[in-house]
């Protein structure tokens, strides 16, 4: 490869079971800067467990995590608490259910962590939270609490607070799921917006037109592997391996 692209994140023979269950099978992935990976794949295939313990929700059993330089697990064995803080800061993850605290307003949702966390200086916080819910068509309800939201309304909150951490790879489990159709669009629409200014992206989704339109790349998993991978075109439109295209003709 000629330019080689930054590599932000890295899963190497990742392995994870809860129990007698084995949710991840030796799983391998990296996702390049500015690229856009959907996760797709049957419910309890592993899609979720994958996202859980690239964000340390979850520990790996064996395998190793990388965030660019950043190696936070090798060999199941992770490092500091110190070295796992640094990569939290490279992340930002948006949950189904939003997971916005209920009392805060909208505007402190966004603010809470940088200034907290990150211990930025608050109003340039602010001034920044002010933008990102204008982008997201928020504008003027900074001061509401998450009760008085819709679902599609809640669930840009939770985006912009995600992009005010300012990460390096941002992760979507399942954004659409708990939405109904209307609002679904509203925050595809958000997601759609993010991957034309490069946003490097890891999304998991049951959407799969969406994934095909937005996606760089596409891995179809199955039964915690990966049963196929490669350019988001390609494997949905002329996917090659048996299992893939039985999957997708659920969705023609």
């Amino acid at each position: 490869m000629a330019d080689e692209k930054e590599v932000l994140l890295t899963l190497e023979h990742a392995k994870k079971s809860f129990g007698e269950n084995h949710v991840l099978r030796d799983i391998s992935l990296s996702v390049e800067k500015g690229q856009v990976v959907a996760i797709i794949g049957p419910s309890g295939g592993g899609k979720s467990t994958i996202l859980r313990c690239a964000t340390m929700l979850e520990t790996l059993d064996d395998g190793r995590l990388a965030y660019g330089d950043l190696v936070v697990c090798e060999n199941g064995t992770y490092g500091s608490k110190e070295v796992q803080q640094q990569a939290k800061m490279r992340f930002g993850l948006v949950f189904q259910d939003f997971n916005l605290f209920p009392h805060y307003t909208v505007l402190k949702n966004v603010t809470d962590a940088p200034v907290t966390v990150q211990k930025r200086n608050k109003e340039e916080v602010e001034a920044e939270a002010m933008v990102l819910l204008k982008k997201m068509g928020l504008e003027g309800k900074e001061n509401h609490v998450p009760c008085e939201l819709s679902g599609g309304q809640k669930q840009r909150v939770a985006i912009a607070r995600a992009l005010a951490m300012k990460p390096d790879v941002l992760f979507f489990d399942e954004p659409t799921s708990a939405l109904d159709p209307e609002l679904t669009q509203e925050v595809l629409k958000v997601i759609r917006e993010l991957a034309e200014e490069h946003m490097t992206m890891v999304i998991v989704t049951h959407e799969m037109l969406f994934a095909r339109d937005v996606a760089d790349y596409i891995v179809f998993m199955e039964h915690g592997v990966i049963v196929e991978q490669g350019p988001a075109t390609q494997v949905i439109d002329n996917p090659q391996q048996e299992r893939t295209k039985a999957f997708l003709r659920k969705y023609e």
